[in-house]
């Protein structure tokens, strides 16, 4: 094996013509990162083992890497067993793939223990190297807002920066501005401008005044401030005047919602985002820490990656210059962070970094599997790109488009051919740094490449690579409360979301009698809690309400109300028909008889997977009447809401009987027509093939007459040719005879001869000439009735493709499972403000 210890290995040169793996290695040089790297390609290129590659090279360069892994799919990068023992992969194997595939959990850990190890070789790399690997870094997986891996403190990106503001007040105010864009988009504030919104514009001025004075900005003070700024005036005008204070008290209620929310506890604590400490350990060595974010949701993500960048941007500042690669920061699935149109929070600090982080040496690696999603303005500052295969067309205009003004000399066509001719693990490198791009397949990871780990695996990953109890400490967190529990919206992230308004005859009576104990409900009837997930500001907004300047919440009353819910699978075989549905509806006042419209209170069937097992802490309720307490009434109810699912859950099918072609809801228009259009291409062809085969023949056999008389042809040219050779001979000879008084009979005669052997060899040219000239039209005869026969076939197979019909599929009433069926509690906030209290739903069914 021959690999240069200053660059990475990352596979070898691929010929694209024989479509072989050469003997050539790739190697590629760290210090042309600074100048940063894209990596692209869809899903099964080959793009995450690439970019494994390229972390395990810089791990073992002693490279301190941030790594940003949005789906989860880089926690891969604690899997190096450098023994490849079986027993090592063995844990890692996932055992229903297992099952399905037959075998044991033991069996795939062999097959996958044995397929390493023979990767490995095949690719010039020893184990040793493996275990240079696994001791080259450390590896650490951090779990914003979860304590499944090693929790991150967010908070710390509210202190005061260790760097003085005088010197620095550029880099910080845009460390501000990133860090309140984020903070305004956890509480659902979106695509705001720093310089147009009041929002932004306060908190902004806030964090400010407490950093210019060297004073941290904690949470509770910071919804202080909003109620009551520590300044009088917003530029020209007061603070009153600009931003009044019943508006700033809407804000800090917003804000107070994620200090108030329980499952917020987990971001308080844990690692600062102190990029300085996370690069190396005590001792010197170089640190890879893999932020795991696939548990949060997309605000939530946006929000972490927006301060996590920030803080890179911030530790950047404050380095010295550099020309070789200081560090790296990559990030999986940039789509979506930085957009060509869009300006979300993350994308103001990653363009500043890709255009100034050079000088730092700090270099971005970024990937994606869809080009098209990102601002190619912002990555021209990228000097390379590694080039998977792509997903469409699309995706490959809009990548030659970035990359025509950067080629090298090398064409937008000679581009287009490479990308076309990619297959899995096969990418163009293109550099700026080198004459011309390179193909190339990657190598074999170190790693060991399971998938995706789950959360409740993390951990385990962490002890794997970091054993012997070095991991730091979990923080202690408070016992977990049924109101605790984590639903697939976190509280944190319940304010300032559109919602429907309920109507007036929805809101519950101002005249408030509750108890603390829940009324009985009969034993056969199923209970549900409807989630918690209005904050004040929204509940306010729904009802169509101003909020009051002073408003406090004093307790919550749930009140009952019909929740009903059916999974429905309509399945046809032969119209190609399999679908699951959800039917769900939330009925607040259900008629004392027993009597609903179930069509008019529709429900959004995700908000039944934030359904809760307990009311929340210190509540209240109301009574409850029939028919929620009527076992009999409740029974014929959910008769009657079966019943309803059964008429309303058909699906359309389409069908072409002619081709016997069908599909169900699940097939578009535009695939079924395909379908349609392949299946009348087949029809079409065979019915050509048979209906052709006889014309074929025969003009096989004519082809063959007329080459064998062409053949013939030539040879009676040729012995015309001689005959006539023959006979002027002859003549010449007489004429001699003659002049030398030698003439004798015998020469008179064979002149004679000659003459009429040369008259037959001329005759036999012009039969052989005739006889072509009737093949050829007999050939194009035949060949006019073969067109004439496949466009016949051609126009009555096209418009069969167009006969197409469609038919009703019903379900069938066994395949209707009704899984949730009785009543549900639902919150509403007690909301005091001056001597008035009313009621206010907690809860909105988005």
């Amino acid at each position: 094996m021959h690999m240069t210890d200053s660059k990475f290995y990352l596979g070898r040169a691929y010929n694209p013509n024989q479509q072989t793996v050469t003997d050539t290695q790739i190697h590629y040089d760290p210090a042309d990162l600074t100048t940063h790297a894209v990596v692209t390609g869809m899903t099964g290129s080959g793009k995450t083992g690439l970019c494994v590659i390229l972390l395990e090279e810089a791990a073992l360069q002693g490279i301190p890497a941030i790594i940003i892994d949005p789906k989860g799919d880089l926690t891969n990068l604690l899997l190096h067993f450098p023994g490849l023992a079986p027993q090592d992969f063995q844990p890692w194997i996932d055992a229903d793939l297992a099952r399905r595939s037959g075998k044991t959990v033991e069996q795939v850990a062999e097959a996958a223990s044995r397929s390493w190890r023979e990767g490995l070789q095949e690719w010039g790399i020893p184990q040793e190297r493996v275990l240079a690997l696994k001791n080259a870094a450390h590896f650490t997986i951090f779990t914003p807002g979860s304590d499944a891996g090693l929790p991150v403190s967010v908070l710390s990106s509210l202190a005061a920066p260790e760097i003085p503001w005088n010197e620095n007040r550029e880099v910080l105010r845009e460390k501000i501005t990133s860090t309140v864009t984020a903070l305004l988009g956890l509480v659902g504030y979106t695509d705001i401008d720093p310089l147009r919104s009041r929002e932004h514009i306060l908190l902004s001025n806030i964090f400010e005044n407490e950093w210019s004075q060297g004073k941290d900005v904690e949470l509770g003070e910071l919804v202080l401030q909003t109620q009551t700024p520590p300044f009088e005036k917003l530029g020209a005008f007061p603070v009153e005047t600009f931003f009044p204070a019943k508006d700033r008290m809407e804000l800090a209620m917003v804000l107070n919602n994620i200090l108030a929310a329980p499952a917020f506890e987990t971001w308080r604590e844990g690692q600062s985002l102190n990029i300085g400490s996370l690069l190396y350990t005590e001792n010197g060595r170089p640190r890879h820490n893999i932020f795991y974010l696939a548990h949060l949701s997309d605000s939530e993500r946006m929000f972490f990656v927006t301060l996590l960048l920030s803080a890179v941007e911030t530790w950047m500042r404050t380095q010295g210059g550099a020309t070789t690669l200081r560090t790296l920061l990559y990030m999986d699935e940039i789509a979506g962070y930085l957009p060509p149109l869009r300006n979300p929070p993350s994308k103001a600090p990653l363009l500043r970094m890709l255009k100034n982080a050079r000088a730092f040496g700090l270099g971005l690696l970024l990937a994606t599997q869809n080009p098209v999603d990102l601002d190619y303005k912002a990555l021209s500052n990228a000097g390379t790109w590694f080039i998977g295969k792509l997903q469409t067309e699309q995706d490959k205009a809009r990548l030659l488009d970035g990359l025509e003004g950067a080629s090298s000399g090398v064409s937008r066509t000679d581009f287009d051919k490479l990308i076309s001719s990619l297959g899995k693990r096969v990418f163009v490198l293109h550099n700026i740094h080198a004459n011309q791009p390179k193909l190339f397949q990657t190598r074999t990871t170190m790693n060991f490449l399971a998938g995706p780990i789950t959360r409740n695996r993390i951990r385990d990953l962490n002890l794997l690579a970091n054993p012997g109890g070095s991991l730091p400490p979990q923080p202690m967190m408070p016992p977990v409360t049924p109101d605790m529990e984590e639903t697939s919206t976190p509280i944190m992230m319940r304010a300032v979301r559109p919602v429907q308004a309920p109507q007036p005859s929805e809101q519950p009576a101002t005249s408030i009698q509750s108890s603390s104990t829940k009324p009985p409900v009969p034993a056969f009837i199923h209970e549900y809690f409807l989630p918690q997930n209005y904050s004040l500001p929204e509940a306010f907004s729904a009802a169509q309400q101003n909020m009051p300047a002073e408003v406090m919440i004093e307790s919550v009353i749930y009140y009952p109300t019909l929740l009903a819910s059916a999974d429905v699978r309509v399945l046809d075989r032969k119209h190609g028909v399999d679908t699951d549905l959800t039917r769900a509806v939330l009925v607040k006042s259900p008629e004392k008889r027993g009597s609903v419209r179930w069509e008019e209170h529709p429900l959004n069937s995700e908000i039944l997977n934030r359904l809760e097992t307990a009311p929340a802490p210190s509540t209240r309720f109301s009574s409850i009447d029939a028919p929620l307490n009527d076992v009999k009434l409740m029974t014929a109810l959910q008769k009657d809401f079966t019943d309803w699912v059964y008429r309303t859950s058909a699906v359309k099918a389409r069908a072409n009987q002619t081709l016997k072609v069908f599909a169900g809801p699940d097939v578009s228009p535009a695939e079924f027509m395909k379908a349609c259009a392949d299946a009348a291409r087949e029809a079409r062809d065979a019915e050509i093939e048979k209906k052709t085969a006889q014309i074929d023949r025969q003009l096989k056999t004519l082809e063959d007459k007329l080459a064998r008389e062409e053949r013939e042809l030539t040879k009676d040219e040729d012995e015309l040719s001689n005959r006539k050779m023959e006979e002027a001979g002859t003549h010449i000879e007489n004429i001699t005879g003659l002049f030398g008084g030698r003439r004798k009979a015998s020469r008179l005669s064979s002149s004679l001869t000659k003459r009429r052997m040369t008259q037959q060899a001329r005759a036999d040219v012009e039969e052989s000439k005739e006889t072509i000239k009737d093949l050829n039209q007999q050939i194009e005869d035949a060949q006019k009735r073969r067109e004439e026969v496949i466009a016949e076939i051609n126009d009555r197979w096209g418009g069969v493709v167009n006969e197409i019909t469609e038919v009703t599929i019903t379900p069938k009433k066994t395949d209707i499972l009704v899984n949730i069926f009785g009543v549900a509690w639902m919150p509403h906030y007690v909301v005091k403000s001056g001597t008035e209290t009313f009621e206010l739903p907690a809860f909105g069914a988005e």
